[in-house]
């Protein structure tokens, strides 16, 4: 490991590093396959991890079939377990390990957790597979044929059941289950009830074969139990080693969070294998207190979720820092792999056209009205309002567009505006809003009406809400809609005029898409040529262009208004609003995970289409600093949140709509936010 600033360390910042190891067998000898244990569990120890699981009954080998019932093997195997107890003495992480075990003249496929020399549980298979190439009846009992929930095990008094779960108490919200192979397979596996008691980590040590296509299918399971479990899945089977008479081992591992693969093993290799994942404990607890039905299916069975016995330990210190290993996206709403970001834009897409078509026919209403100021977001509302009325087999002309040229507009904007108009065949109209804003200003008693400045807020919302209140005049005249253009990292930051301005409109395409998915849905559309090959062309100008509202005019050759330079870059603000909205996080987490995702440019990966010339860094200082500004932002504006017009939600990663995803009082203050990142911080 790298040493690291303490408070940089994963452990605190809620994640937790697992692992699954799948060691090369030796069949039926147990004190070997102990030596390999306890070598991959040094290896993880040094690594940071706490929970280390390895396959089912790895001790002895899961092929010996009738080698089981004999007392050399059985005696054998204890004896390994012993090793593995010793030797875990000064080792922090948990072991989860697999044996035979006879009890009560019975016979027990056990997993068995292990920490600091003590056995802390031990897991009896409830499932036994009879069929097929597997017939475990004839060496073992179920779990159900045990005749106490205890067992003295190597001079330890043990819990013994599948009603266990090992909380860890000085790692905020670990707490592990374990269950065996075929348990995972059937409609409510043992770590259902344990999951829905509180368990967060579901380990299941398998001695699974391979054939063909099954390990889609175990990748199935694997993201179905960990997505409604709601919790970490820890997967790990048998590999070389195993007898081959009749079957073939791939020895594959996998580790999943919330339906999500974290890591995954080489199938069929031929030395040990350790695979490792930073699994985020936060995030698990958040998604089950959110999701109300999870809620209630556990106290639908709360007989059998309240029965769960707990044992609790302590790990100890780490003795390092253990750095984040976890990929973290730079952009949580844009993937960086193309396959996934082409769905995720065709998706978007589709969404954003089906969300107006369908409120043209619901309004009974045949035109849209829509600004277009030659920018990101007017512009994929644009694309949005061509392909619903092409869906509605309706022609565009039906969409009345309005360029509104102003005191600060530019001559590039203004012609990629019409330039835009133009490729997609809409009605272009221009409607120069100087006069109305001379007016306004005239009427307030504004300065800049009669000279320069002073350029403050009234000045610029004058001209947003001149804008606006055209286009609602527009629509009443020609029995239109408005379309809204703003977007929902304006809508965050409250980066937008509230009432008569582009806080308003009849309906909004844009509300729950942030920027950063904007200017990639806008390169989706030129790259796939969508539109024609001019429509492309002007989109990828604007594109290209610095983000600017054009509401201050440029004096004495100044660079253009910039708004990132202004409230900061939506790289950033993007990345904030994902984990403040969707998970809840504490600022201290949103700024550590935005400092492993943005502090090298060089390392992990960047969506396609981003040009080399904006793939940029963030260091710590800068990170905190712009997370303050969109906290303050943020909280303050919750009143415009409060009142949006209507608008369809894109992705799972939320909206802002106070009728959905996000419900917060307008008068709370970001104070507890603030002080929380600023203790982070030591300022």
């Amino acid at each position: 490991m790298v040493d690291v600033d303490p408070a940089q360390s994963l452990y605190a910042h809620g994640f937790a590093r697992v692992a699954v190891a799948v060691p090369l067998m030796h069949l039926a000898d147990p004190r070997a396959n102990a030596a390999r244990t306890v070598a991959l569990a040094r290896q993880a120890a040094a690594d940071g991890v706490a929970v280390l699981a390895f396959p089912e009954l790895g001790l002895s080998g899961y092929s010996n079939d009738d080698l089981f019932q004999q007392d050399a093997l059985l005696e054998a195997s204890l004896d390994a377990l012993g090793d593995v107890v010793e030797a875990s003495q000064d080792l922090r992480t948990l072991l989860v390990v697999g044996l035979p075990l006879r009890v009560w003249g019975r016979l027990f496929n056990v997993g068995v957790v292990v920490h600091r020399g003590r056995i802390l549980a031990a897991t009896p298979k409830s499932y036994l597979p009879n069929y097929r190439e597997f017939y475990e009846k004839r060496q073992f009992s179920a779990a159900r044929d045990a005749v106490a929930d205890h067992v003295d095990l190597l001079g330890q008094p043990v819990p013994f059941g599948t009603d266990v779960i090992v909380e860890v108490g000085d790692v905020p919200g670990l707490a592990v289950h374990v269950e065996i192979c075929e348990d995972f397979w059937v409609p409510i596996p043992p770590s259902t009830y344990a999951a829905m008691a509180g368990a967060t980590v579901l380990v299941n040590q398998s001695a699974s074969n391979t054939t063909v296509g099954k390990d889609a299918y175990r990748r199935l399971l694997c993201a179905s139990r960990s997505g409604t479990s709601i919790a970490a899945q820890l997967y790990t089977t048998a590999g070389q080693g195993e007898s081959t008479t009749d079957l073939a081992w791939d020895g594959y591992g996998l580790i999943y969070e919330n339906g999500e693969q974290l890591a995954e093993s080489r199938r069929f290799a031929t030395e040990d294998q350790l695979v490792a994942a930073d699994i985020d404990l936060d995030r698990i607890q958040q998604d089950r207190s959110r999701t109300t039905s999870w809620v209630d299916c556990a106290t639908d069975h709360r007989d059998r979720v309240t029965a769960t016995r707990r044992v609790r330990v302590d790990l100890g210190p780490v003795g390092r820092a253990v750095p984040l290993a976890r990929a973290v996206e730079r952009y949580p709403f844009v993937p960086s792999d193309p396959a996934g970001l082409d769905q995720r834009c065709a998706d978007a897409y589709r969404t954003q056209v089906q969300g107006l078509a369908t409120r043209l026919v619901s309004s009974h209403t045949q035109r849209l009205v829509i600004g277009v100021s030659g920018g990101l977001d007017s512009a994929q509302a644009l694309l949005v309002a061509c392909q619903a009325m092409d869906q509605l087999g309706r022609p565009r002309t039906d969409i009345l567009a309005y360029t509104m040229p102003g005191p600060a507009t530019g001559s590039t904007t203004r012609g990629l505006a019409h330039g835009l108009m133009a490729a997609l065949g809409v009605t272009a109209s221009e409607i120069d809003i100087n006069p109305s804003v001379q007016q306004m200003l005239e009427d307030i008693g504004h300065p800049a009406a009669h000279g320069d400045g002073p350029y403050d807020a009234t000045y610029e919302n004058v001209q947003a809400g001149e804008r606006t209140s055209h286009l609602f005049r527009l629509a009443n005249r020609h029995h239109a809609l408005v379309v809204g253009t703003g977007d929902l990292s304006e809508l965050a930051l409250g980066w937008c005029t509230f009432g008569v301005g582009d806080h308003m409109a009849h309906y909004n395409v844009n509300s729950s898409v942030p920027k950063t998915l904007i200017q990639h849905l806008i390169r989706w559309v030129a790259a796939t040529d969508l539109l024609g090959d001019d429509a492309s062309q002007v989109l990828e100008e604007i594109v290209a262009l610095e983000i600017s509202p054009e509401l201050i005019p440029s004096v004495d050759g100044a660079p253009v208004q910039s708004t990132e330079g202004t409230i900061g870059p939506y790289d950033l603000h993007d990345f904030f609003l994902y984990y403040l909205a969707r998970f809840g996080y504490r600022p201290s987490k949103i700024a550590y995970l935005a400092e492993h995702a943005w502090a090298d440019a060089a390392r992990g990966a960047w969506p396609p289409q981003v040009p080399e010339a904006k793939r940029r860094a963030y260091d710590r200082e800068t990170i905190e600093g712009w997370l303050e500004v969109f906290l303050r932002r943020f909280f303050a504006n919750q009143f415009k949140r409060s009142t949006v017009p209507n608008g369809p939600k894109i992705g799972s990663g939320g909206s802002l709509s106070p009728r959905g995803d996000w419900r917060a009082p307008s008068d709370a203050p970001a104070e507890s936010w603030l002080r929380e990142l600023r203790e982070s911080t030591g300022s």
